[in-house]
């Protein structure tokens, strides 16, 4: 019988304000953390992970609550962090020097609900790209080489209520000139765009707010895309084979028995992946493909099969929801996450190639 992963709680740190989000500075053993102080000023601090305990290295304080944040389009040389925050701004910081952002647009006339990158750390062709998600309904990109205006805005129609969107992700980066960005809204909409051609490829309804989005990887050929929800269900979707009618094989799975915030793949295996509770729990899973991917319909069109998950190992962390999680790049297992109890948590998880 193969042991199972564990999850451990490394080091737990109780902070001063509300956390939204960390992510791990890559090529090293720190992590920026990004969050909401209660007179609504916003929180960045950067943490080091030493024998054990955690070393407070930066304590900045910004004018507006910061939101969410990434590393994607950044070089490993620079290692810049791109924000969003409650006022609407995109920020990128150079973490040597926070007195001043490198790069600010007013990106959103609402909160930037969600931030993801792409063409930075070595992942991924093509351009440097930022993608936020936003309450006022817009899904923009922005290349941080051209001042102030997106290089693709997907907002609602003139007269249309925008619905809030809650997360965004980048995916199919794999060559220099395809590039496809996901989003996931209040009411249920996943809708897939195709930068390339700047049209709508897919969409679909989960008829649940869509709360997290990522692709399996980045820089390939799509190939899986995990959806999470409120009211404790996930969606795996293949998005190899795209039907005309149909669109993608997907499975749904209940989990959590509470809203499932976010979704993290393990950067060294795809087919691994965290899914994060509002309970204050964490799920470990693993996705099987099936024994073909692709089968003919009736009328002899190639139409997606899905495989299925099982659930590797589960722990209970907080009773509060965990808001943001992040597996290191550089050392496999290791992870930080954020709950709304405003605890800072750094975890191990063990045996993951033996699964």
């Amino acid at each position: 019988m193969v042991d199972k992963p564990k999850i451990i709680e490394h080091v737990t740190k109780s902070l001063d304000y509300t956390l939204f989000d960390a992510r791990w500075i890559p090529c090293s053993a720190r992590f920026v953390v990004l969050g909401n102080f209660a007179r609504g000023t916003g929180a960045l601090q950067i943490y080091e992970v030493s024998k054990g305990e955690l070393k407070l290295l930066k304590n900045d304080e910004k004018r507006t609550a910061l939101k969410c944040g990434t590393f994607g389009a950044s070089s490993l040389q620079q290692r810049y962090l791109a924000t969003g925050d409650f006022d609407g701004k995109m920020m990128i910081w150079n973490l040597e020097n926070t007195e001043r952002p490198v790069y600010s647009v007013k990106a959103h006339s609402q909160i930037v609900n969600a931030i993801d990158g792409v063409g930075g750390l070595g992942i991924g062709e093509g351009a440097p790209e930022i993608v936020t998600g936003s309450r006022d309904g817009s899904v923009k990109v922005w290349d941080p080489r051209q001042k102030d205006k997106p290089v693709a805005n997907m907002a609602p129609a003139e007269g249309e209520e925008g619905r809030d969107c809650w997360c965004v992700a980048f995916g199919d980066a794999y060559n220099t000139e395809e590039r496809s960005v996901v989003a996931g809204y209040d009411n249920g909409d996943i809708k897939m765009f195709d930068l390339k051609k700047m049209t709508v490829r897919w969409e679909t309804n989960v008829k649940n707010g869509v709360c997290g989005i990522e692709f399996d990887r980045k820089d390939i050929m799509m190939n899986k895309l995990v959806a999470t929800t409120l009211e404790s269900k996930f969606h795996v979707f293949d998005v190899r084979t795209q039907h005309p009618e149909k669109g993608f094989a997907s499975l749904s799975e209940k989990a959590h028995k509470s809203t499932v915030w976010c979704v993290r793949h393990l950067p060294q295996n795809r087919e691994i992946f965290m899914t994060c509770g509002g309970s204050g729990s964490l799920n470990l899973w693993k996705y099987s493909y099936p024994d073909q991917r692709v089968t003919k319909d009736a009328k002899d069109l190639d139409m997606g099969v899905i495989g299925s998950v099982s659930m590797l190992q589960n722990a209970s962390l907080s009773t509060q929801p965990i808001t943001s999680f992040d597996w290191s790049p550089d050392k496999e297992g290791l992870c930080v996450c954020t709950a709304l109890d405003q605890s800072l948590r750094v975890i191990i998880v063990t045996k993951l190639k033996t699964v």
